[in-house]
């Protein structure tokens, strides 16, 4: 059974949220995903800036 994702340093950025994780084999990773309902984007990322620009500039898509 894998370990479970613990999500740490989570911001907010309009209606996305941007957290920091360790993935399965232990490298830090980040990832943005939408929490507006039917939207479905989130994306991982190596680095948290790239995660935090991703965030600022979505545009979803269902309104």
């Amino acid at each position: 059974m894998p370990r479970p994702i613990r999500p740490r340093n989570v911001i907010r950025i309009g209606p996305v949220q941007v957290a920091t994780y360790y993935d399965a084999r232990g490298r830090e990773k980040h990832t943005a995903a939408c929490t507006a309902p039917r939207c479905g984007f989130s994306a991982d990322y190596n680095s948290r800036p790239a995660a935090e620009i991703a965030a600022t500039t979505h545009h979803c898509p269902i309104r």
